[in-house]
């Protein structure tokens, strides 16, 4: 039986402050996305990771669309990558995008990056042989849902953060059947593929690999707009720069990820409320949780 993650189960997980610490102390986050039409998934998803607490946060996206996401992100470095002639990353952004993980704590991929078939190819690969902690989300868990292996091959830590309709698609399920069993399902593909799994909806599930399964009493129908997954991944990727363990990240994340909605929703309500008016409830998310500790 699940249980509800509360702040004060997340009080041990706070990333440490410290009074002489610099931007590399709290650590570096690579976060792979955007495409053609799709450029505000690499926004959010960055502005997620800017209010986690990390460091120095880098956005990889398709090169002739560099100028496009530089502009709106004045607090994110950017990281050109070699583009399909749709303005997608293309398999030739491999080695690259592998090189410059190396040199970072964290990476997430996948917002907003597309289907098309060079895009697809990258990502797979990309998956197999990324050297540091990972988060896949959107257009990344559509890849996997084609080879769901590939996440077998990793050896470094890994979080999956699928709604219902992605896992139905990397289960070979339907959502319905998803939906009736989250929690067994959750916790299922986490240990199938020994990875942290957050299943987001109503009532989050985060599932660990090792069978522990918390769910988040935070959040609301606010949140069930385009968008909010992006600042999500963003956070959780964030804290797993700054050292967290995936599930711990995923807990921590979650949790503050629904706190802000229902500071949002109290204030623009959940029909006005947007994916950015969360990104900037995050603040005062925080502060609730650490006046708790």
């Amino acid at each position: 039986m699940a249980t509800e993650i509360s702040i004060a189960s997340l009080r041990a997980l706070l990333p440490k402050r410290p009074a002489d610490g610099h931007k590399g102390t709290f650590g570096h986050l690579f976060i792979i996305a955007g495409s053609r039409g799709f450029t505000g998934a690499a926004k959010l998803a960055c502005e997620g990771a800017a209010r986690s607490g990390v460091g120095l946060v880098t956005i990889g996206v398709p090169r002739p669309l560099g100028d496009i996401v530089a502009s709106s992100l004045t607090e994110t470095m950017s990281f050109m990558l070699p583009s399909t002639q749709a303005e997608t990353v293309s398999r030739a952004a491999l080695d690259p995008a592998l090189e410059f993980a190396s040199t970072t704590q964290a990476v997430v991929i996948g917002p907003g990056l597309s289907q098309h078939p060079g895009t697809q190819a990258f990502i797979l690969v990309f998956v197999r042989r990324c050297p540091a902690p990972m988060l896949i989300d959107a257009d990344g868990l559509n890849a996997l849902s084609r080879k769901p292996d590939a996440l077998l091959g990793r050896t470094t830590p890994c979080v999956l953060t699928p709604h219902p309709g992605e896992m139905a698609r990397l289960t070979g399920m339907k959502t319905a059947e998803v939906q009736a069993d989250r929690e067994g399902i959750a916790r299922d593909v986490a240990s199938r593929y020994n990875c942290t799994v957050v299943l987001k909806g109503h009532r989050t599930v985060v599932a660990d690999p090792s069978g522990e399964v918390c769910v988040n009493p935070r959040g609301n129908s606010g949140l069930a707009k385009g968008g909010t997954g992006d600042v999500l991944s963003g956070l959780i990727g964030g804290l797993m720069a700054q050292g967290l363990a995936p599930y711990q990240a995923a807990l921590l994340g979650v949790y503050l990820h629904g706190l802000a909605g229902d500071i949002a929703a109290r204030e623009k309500t959940q029909r006005g409320m947007i994916a950015t008016d969360v990104v900037q409830c995050l603040p005062a998310a925080w502060k609730l949780i650490e006046q708790e500790t």
